[in-house]
């Protein structure tokens, strides 16, 4: 599958400049995201699960009260391929299409 090739170090880069927020770390890209309550990120949670499921790519979650990250890696390519860029991608379209506080 041609998604699950890892990207060189540039179009990382150059995909993460796309993405506000979005940090590489190591062999993965991580953002963090905060909400005015823990039931909405977890609500959060739910709405990026089903895109996850959609794309058959599941993120690293880390829950600390109201601050959730989100960690991406294609784990069975070693590294960063498209899918993460792309489930990057779709979590800020679900992000920005959320109504502010």
């Amino acid at each position: 599958m041609t998604d699950a090739i890892l990207l060189s170090d540039p179009e990382i880069l150059r995909q993460l400049s796309l993405l506000p927020g979005w940090t590489r770390r190591g062999e993965a890209i991580t953002k963090r995201y905060h909400f005015a309550t823990f039931p909405a990120g977890i609500a959060f949670i739910g709405r990026v699960s089903d895109v996850a499921e959609a794309q058959q790519h599941h993120p690293d979650v880390d829950i600390r009260y109201t601050t959730i990250t989100f960690t991406l890696s294609t784990h069975d390519s070693g590294g960063i391929t498209a899918k993460d860029i792309a489930l990057a991608a779709a979590i800020e379209q679900l992000r920005a299409s959320e109504p502010a506080p």
